[in-house]
């Protein structure tokens, strides 16, 4: 794994998101066919065994498509164990190119970011372990993300943020009301749904609350720059969100070494 950042909670300094009893976690890329597998396996274990979603190329308790070979693959691995807990799939405009496409193609029409191409990089298949959801893996696996966009000299990164519809769209319902208002931005590039889901369907007033991956985007200054996409497989909506490095919320930016940081936060 070629290293990219860690996170030791027993050295004075830590993140304060940091618990003192968490593992040393470090984030980078994988390097070898037998890391890959075991991100695949845990992508398995995940998406199949956790949340029941049945993929046609997934065999032998690997998840797998066609993308995965074009693509990077971050990972967060536990130093002392050695046991892989998180991952995200990264994409670039070159790999892409030669793939034929991004895998968000096979849900949106993205000549609407044709200008962006050049500097845009699409990351999916987003997950941890059960073992490290309380936010520490993720914030790593961002800070990954930030560091290979930083080293490409990329700006645009384009995901699909997805909502379970196993509640009958109450969740995407919240949602939608939290980021309809994105589409109003005549700034925004937009991209369409090649098989939307019906948003004014959802018109459920029941308690929900947005996820917190999709609030986390937000707080980073992502935008949602389409209306979702139905996602057979796993039965969601996907959320088309886009984020312009130039325009993350200061805090993250220093946060994650992207400027230096102010006396402040040095003091």
């Amino acid at each position: 794994m070629l290293e990219l950042a860690r996170i030791d909670p027993r050295q004075n300094g830590a993140e304060p998101w940091a618990s003192p009893a968490s593992r040393v976690l470090v984030v980078g890329l994988a390097c070898t066919p037998d890391e890959v597998e075991q991100i695949q396996r845990l992508r398995y274990k995940v998406f199949t065994e956790d949340m029941g979603v049945v993929f046609p190329d997934a065999h032998d308790g690997i998840e797998q498509d066609r993308y995965d070979p074009w693509c990077e693959h971050l990972m967060v691995r536990e130093l002392d164990s050695g046991r892989v807990v998180g991952t995200y799939r990264i994409m670039t405009p070159e790999k892409a190119r030669q793939a034929g496409g991004y895998y968000s193609e096979s849900e949106f029409d993205l000549s609407g970011l044709d200008a962006l191409r050049g500097q845009l990089v699409e990351v999916g298949r987003s997950c941890t372990h059960a073992d490290h959801r309380s936010g520490v893996a993720i914030m790593l696996l961002w800070s990954g993300l930030a560091e290979f966009m930083r080293r490409g000299g990329y700006r645009y990164m384009l995901g699909c943020a997805s909502v379970s519809l196993r509640d009958d769209g109450v969740t995407a319902a919240e949602v939608w009301r939290n980021v309809a208002s994105h589409l109003q931005d005549p700034r925004l590039p937009r991209i369409e749904p090649l098989h939307r889901y019906p948003v004014e369907r959802l018109d459920s007033v029941l308690p929900a609350r947005v996820p917190p991956l999709i609030k986390g985007y937000l707080k980073l200054g992502a935008r949602i720059c389409g209306e979702p996409a139905w996602d057979p497989d796993f039965n969601t909506a996907d959320f088309p969100v886009l984020l312009d490095m130039a325009c993350m919320d200061d805090r993250y930016r220093r946060h994650f070494g992207l400027e230096p940081a102010t006396a402040s936060e040095v003091a």
